[in-house]
Parts: C-alpha cells; structure tokens; sequence
C-alpha cells in the first residue's frame, strides 16, 4: 500500500466525517480509488452536490474521477485496501458490520473505525479476527485538522497498529497511538475537560460565554496551536523547565484545581444539570439558535493556522 502505487479505499457512511475522509484520501494521495457505501437513497445527488465543498485548492474534477459508489457493502469492500467506517454510534450496528466487512474484503484490508467512543473491544466480538480493528479517531474535519488517534484493543495486532501509523504518516497526517482503550480517548477528554471547565465559570456569574470563548482565542489558543500544555509549561518553567514551573506556580495550579472540584461540586456541572440551559441560552444568544455558524469561515481560518504552523516547522 505504498503512497506511489494505486490502492483503493472503501468509506463506509458519507456523514460529515466520512465526506471529509473522502476528501483527505482524494487530495492527499493522487494514486488513491475512494469507494463510499451509504444506503441513503440520494447518494449520488449529495455526493455530487456537497463533497466538492471539501475538495479546496484541489483538481475537484480528477478527485471525482477517482470517486465511485458502491451498490452494496461486498462490492465496496471485496478489492479494498483499506475500510474505514463512519457509521451510526451504535453498538449493535457496528458488531454486525464487521463480520460482513470481514467476509468479503481482502486478507489484507486494514479494518478501521472512526468512532467517537464505541472501543474496538466492543466492536469485534463477533469477529473472525478481532486482531484486524483499529479504532482511528479523528479530529473534525479530519481533512484539514492533522490528528488521528489509534486506539487498538486488547485484540489489535501490533502490525495492524503499525501499519495503519505509517499508511496515515505518509498522507501527511499525524497519526498518535494509545497505549491501550480509555473512554473518549484523549482528544476529547482534554477538550470536554475544558468544556466543563467553562461551563461552571459561565454558570457562576463568572464570565459570559462569549467572552469566555474570547479569552481562549486569544490566549491558549494560539499558544497551543504551536506547542501543547506539557511543552508550553515546560518554557514557562525557565532553565528548570516543568520542574522549575511547578515549584514556583504549583501553588497556584492546586489552588486552581481545588477551586473547579469545588464548582462543580456547588453548581452541580454534570450534564442536564440547571447550569445547561443558561449556558445553552448564551451561546444561542451569542451565536443563533441553530448552532451551525460559518463552517466555511471556521476551516478557512483554521488551514491558515496550520500553514503557518507549517512553516514554523519548516523553518527551524
């Protein structure tokens, strides 16, 4: 499955995340086919009139002809290299596809999923060969944003990991292995972490949820875009780095941290507690009621962090 050799990559579901995979394998690599298998009876018509959308600064014209859809599941899978499947966060369904992809594709099809949550472990019980499933999370939209976190199960072969590691690195992405299941995964536990960290600032008076949204763009967020919390308090350590940091502010961070379990504690920051609704009130107030904002806007922006970022890299 060499990057200048042709191979073929089946997508199964054309969700928003499947789409933006689509556009990642069609852009990155030139010598991919990309196979999408969906039972919405508009297929072709949506494809056709949203996938575009993802394809920026690219040849839209040669990625949609190397773009076919399947009629059934066999015919998506049978000459694949690769299967990756984006389906309804549904247990029961995801146990059922598996043996059906595993009947029907070849003996050396990688077998990922990109789930938010459902753990390999739990997928694979009625496989031939768990050893196959990876799960590979990835960051919306995974065609711009780089991140993908392999989370194998107790079942995953080190190879599958391994191979799936250098198939994601040579596509420019940057494929980060766990070392073993966890709920959420990483990404989202850090970011749902600061989620709820907000929301029990908004919920006590605190701050708005505009402004708050205000304070990260305009601090950790360009900080982190360039280097993450360890590395970030590290430099702010001086010449002790980490070590140096935490015995100078480490006061400060326990103080910090005993005084958010002590918010949530008191404000009741669980889902669907009382805070929900003020804080859901202010974003709509602040955003509109549908939740949708400028996507387009958002990637735009977000490609240009990168780049620059890019460059930053390049340049050391």
């Amino acid at each position: 499955m060499g990057i200048g050799t042709t191979h073929t990559i089946a997508l199964i579901g054309s969700g928003t995340i499947g789409l933006s995979l689509a556009a990642l394998h069609l852009t990155k690599d030139p010598h991919s086919k990309v196979i999408i298998y969906d039972t919405r009876p508009d297929l072709e018509a949506y494809i056709n009139s949203t996938l575009p959308g993802y394809l920026v600064n690219a040849d839209v014209q040669q990625c949609m002809a190397r773009l076919h859809l399947a009629p059934t599941l066999k015919d998506a899978v049978e000459r694949a290299d690769v299967v990756q499947e984006q389906g309804p966060e549904n247990l029961p369904f995801k146990q059922s596809l598996w043996p059906q992809i595993e009947t029907h594709a070849p003996s050396h099809t990688l077998f990922l999923s990109s789930t938010s949550g459902i753990p390999a472990s739990q997928q694979c019980t009625s496989m031939r060969d768990p050893s196959r499933l990876l799960v590979v999370h990835p960051y919306n939209p995974p065609h711009i944003l780089p991140l993908l976190e392999l989370v194998p199960s107790p079942q995953t072969s080190p190879e599958t990991t391994t191979r799936t590691q250098s198939f994601f690195a040579r596509l420019g992405r940057v494929p980060i292995p766990l070392t073993r299941e966890c709920p959420g995964f990483v990404s989202n536990r850090l970011a749902f972490a600061l989620l709820r960290e907000a929301c029990s600032l908004v919920s006590q008076g605190i701050v708005s949820v505009q402004d708050l949204d205000s304070i990260v763009t305009s601090s950790m967020g360009p900080r982190w875009s360039v280097a993450g919390p360890f590395k970030s308090y590290h430099a702010g350590g001086g010449t002790e780095g980490l070590r140096g940091f935490m015995e100078k502010i480490g006061g400060t961070v326990g103080m910090c941290w005993e005084e958010s379990e002590k918010g949530y504690r008191e404000n009741n920051i669980v889902v669907g507690g009382e805070w929900q609704e003020e804080v859901c009130r202010q974003a709509e107030e602040a955003y509109g009621k549908s939740g949708v904002g400028d996507t387009a806007e958002r990637d735009r922006k977000t490609r240009r962090v990168l780049e620059a970022v890019g460059e930053r890299e390049r340049g050391r």
